[in-house]
């Protein structure tokens, strides 16, 4: 893959199907395009000689379905303390079930695969959105080829979410110094670079990117909407003891590092504290 760049593109192709392209690279000598549609929300790869494409600005996105998500995910502080902001972006949506989505951040342990086995005893095709890091998938490559032939026998939905691609975190600094705050992290570079590993191994990054340990600040929430992406909190991290209501985001992280969030989830699934059926995050942005 060479050339992999940011573009903000309206492309109609010969039927009159339109989308947005907000990547493009070239993969086997082909020009390959990010393509968006602006109010479902879902995203593809296709050849960009299928589309016809013209420049696009951020106004006339702001006019779709995804432009609103992005500028209300942007706009939306979390919890505002000195120097970086929490929980900040789309963090609940309107529909009647809840929205699954799991943390693979960099983890010496291996993947809870009987998460998953409980979530597939809700029926086919059920619908996670996991918020991957590069270092996740470069280290537990069998855990992710594991999901990706879930995915494809039909048990379950995954929508992959941006999370950075070295989710950098040390344990003793304050959270104003961490994560992507932490002193000569490149965001861009961090974005890009897990969307390039997710399209090399045959997947499709989405629209969403989740910030390391949900912390941010104005500049980086600004950053990720330059790049046309939504960003993505959560009013459910069960392993801090928030408690799920109807068109909860839930968060939880089946990389091994937080069993207590697991447990949890399997609890409030038996007790109908998490409302089934389980809705594709797509649908959570008005």
């Amino acid at each position: 893959m060479a050339d992999y760049q940011p573009v903000l593109k309206d492309c109609v192709a010969a039927g009159g199907r339109k989308s947005v392209a907000i990547r493009e690279m070239t993969i086997g000598g082909q020009k390959v395009a990010l393509l968006a549609d602006p109010e479902a929300l879902t995203t593809r790869l296709e050849r960009a000689a299928c589309w016809t494409c013209r420049d696009e600005s951020d106004g006339e996105l702001d006019a779709t379905r995804m432009g609103r998500a992005i500028r209300e995910s942007a706009e939306a502080p979390g919890l505002v303390h000195r120097g970086f902001l929490q929980n900040a972006g789309l963090t609940h949506g309107g529909a009647q079930g809840d929205f699954v989505t799991g943390d693979l951040c960099p983890s010496q342990k291996p993947l809870d695969r009987g998460f998953f086995t409980r979530l597939e005893s809700a029926g086919a095709h059920v619908p996670v959105a996991l918020s991957i890091s590069g270092l996740w998938l470069v280290h537990h490559f069998d855990d992710f080829r594991w999901l990706v032939d879930q995915r494809n026998a039909g048990a379950l939905d995954i929508l992959w979410t941006d999370h950075t691609y070295h989710h950098p975190y040390r344990r003793k600094l304050p959270d104003d110094a961490n994560f992507l705050l932490t002193k000569g992290v490149d965001p861009e570079a961090e974005i890009f670079d897990t969307e390039r590993l997710l399209i090399a191994n045959g997947e499709t990054p989405s629209l969403f990117f989740r910030f390391p340990g949900l912390i941010s600040s104005d500049p980086l929430m600004q950053a990720v909407s330059r790049r046309h992406l939504i960003t993505l909190g959560a009013n459910a991290w069960l392993a801090l003891g928030q408690k799920p209501e109807q068109g909860s985001i839930v968060l939880v992280h089946p990389n091994g590092n937080e069993p207590k969030g697991l447990a949890l989830f399997s609890a409030d699934l038996a007790h109908g504290a998490i409302a089934a059926p389980f809705e594709p995050l797509t649908a959570a942005p008005e």
